[in-house]
């Protein structure tokens, strides 16, 4: 691609009271190399974040300052408005790390082909602190259908043209509207690639859905949901109980270290005394 116009990556944030973290967010997209939009979205955060964004006004192309349905729904505000060729979504308490714009720009520049890439991040806490490794798994309809093939949201970058081709994200989904966005590209037969590369800091810290585990069974609603989708039908508990097993042992075993991050880290989802 030397000499040829770079892609630009258009990045959507929602944002809602979690002004603690806003400042880290925006900083961490600032200092990417371009081209690149950012674009924010907050339904009417009261914690001082709609301060932090109006002093930074100047770094976003668009801040949508709206109600809306939810996070799905900010986020379908928000590549509304989006012009590049890469979408990217960061939440307002996760960054992304130095030199991944780059990388992934690199790497969908030079391989037409890909629709989704996605690489590994880090589980941070509350100071920025890393904590543990997290990689992105191999997708497939099998392992979509289980549970077993998660992408690591701040660290997916996905075609702009590969995302028209959903509906968006589904704002009746309040849980793992991320999550069914994936299933949506499969299913148009989007091609995806997972690198070993470290792209971004997924925060759990003691306001965040994940530490605390809020949304356990919205998560085992949807993951039923997904499989009837993905295969057709209801799944069988024990046989999906088994296979959701089996992925998880096919997740230490592709990266072994994942066993000593929880020896070392301790218990994070639903046990950090961080979100």
């Amino acid at each position: 691609m030397d000499g040829k116009k770079k892609m630009k990556i258009s990045i959507a944030t929602i944002s809602f009271n979690q002004a603690s973290f806003l400042d880290a967010c925006i900083d961490s997209v600032a200092n990417q190399e371009g081209p690149w939009e950012h674009i924010i979205v907050d339904p009417g955060s009261t914690d001082g974040s709609l301060d932090i964004i109006e002093a930074n006004r100047a770094h976003f192309s668009h801040i949508v300052l709206e109600k809306d349905e939810g996070p799905a729904d900010g986020l379908n505000k928000g590549f509304a408005r989006a012009t590049g060729e890469i979408f990217y979504y960061l939440n307002s308490d996760d960054i992304v790390l130095p030199g991944a714009f780059k990388e992934a720009r690199k790497f969908l520049e030079h391989h037409p082909e890909v629709d989704v890439v996605s690489g590994g991040g880090y589980i941070i806490d509350e100071n920025g602190n890393k904590k543990r490794k997290l990689w992105s798994d191999p997708v497939s309809r099998f392992g979509l259908a289980h549970g077993g093939s998660i992408l690591i949201q701040p660290s997916t970058f996905i075609r702009h043209k590969a995302f028209q081709m959903t509906t968006g994200f589904n704002v009746h989904n309040s849980s793992n509207w991320d999550s069914e966005l994936i299933v949506d590209l499969f299913e148009k037969e989007a091609n995806f690639k997972q690198l070993k590369r470290f792209w971004s800091g997924y925060r759990i810290h003691q306001g965040s859905i994940t530490g605390t585990a809020q949304l356990d069974e919205k998560i085992n609603a949807w993951g039923r949901r997904r499989y009837e989708k993905l295969v057709g039908k209801k799944p069988n508990d024990f046989y999906f109980k088994t296979i959701g097993q089996y992925f998880r042992a096919m997740r230490i075993f592709r990266n072994p270290s994942i066993v000593l991050d929880r020896i070392r880290s301790g218990k994070v989802y639903g046990g950090m005394n961080e979100k």
